[in-house]
């Protein structure tokens, strides 16, 4: 790959703006700024940074209901926050759509982020979502023009997890 080539979440935005995402909502976290920064910088996308993860899904609700598409960014250790607001757009059949990255795998050095890390996809099958996983940078725009498709085109909840292999693990012990 060369300097000049697009990287993975430069295509995912990519992605968010070839299916009309108008809203984007994210509890902050490194393994999505590059995307949350070029969201906030697109003034055709409403960008909301959350308290907590489940207000995403009420605010993506809304935004669905007032004709306009979103997505929710979160870490892995945020998803045991949604559990009874994923229930919302289940019921309602409403699409929804997630974009997970993934911590408490590949090369972790924080041990509670293994337990949550280790249960997101169960977790995530157990309310309905069907749930795609990219491990390596060309799989990650392919999952979430999937998930944007399933979730847009049959009122499904979709979860797209983004392996810590692909966004890196994260390491701030003193070398």
């Amino acid at each position: 790959m060369s300097d000049d080539a697009p990287t993975w979440p430069a295509e995912l935005y990519e992605m968010l703006r070839r299916h009309n995402i108008r809203q984007v909502c994210h509890v902050p976290d490194a393994g999505h700024a590059e995307l949350i920064d070029r969201c906030e910088a697109d003034n055709e996308i409403n960008v909301t940074t959350l308290t907590s993860e489940e207000e995403g899904v009420g605010l993506l609700a809304g935004a669905w209901l007032g004709g306009q598409r979103g997505v929710l960014l979160m870490q892995s250790s945020g998803v045991g926050n949604t559990i009874n607001a994923l229930a919302l757009p289940n019921i309602c059949k409403m699409p929804f759509v997630t974009i997970v990255s993934m911590r408490g795998e590949w090369g972790e050095f924080v041990p509670w982020q293994v337990p949550m890390g280790q249960a997101t996809p169960a977790v995530l099958e157990a309310m309905g979502l069907i749930v795609y996983r990219a491990d390596k940078p060309e799989e990650a725009a392919d999952s979430v023009d999937a998930a944007f498709k399933i979730a847009y085109d049959s009122g499904k909840s979709v979860a797209v997890l983004l392996s810590q292999k692909l966004i890196g693990a994260k390491d701030f012990r003193a070398k």
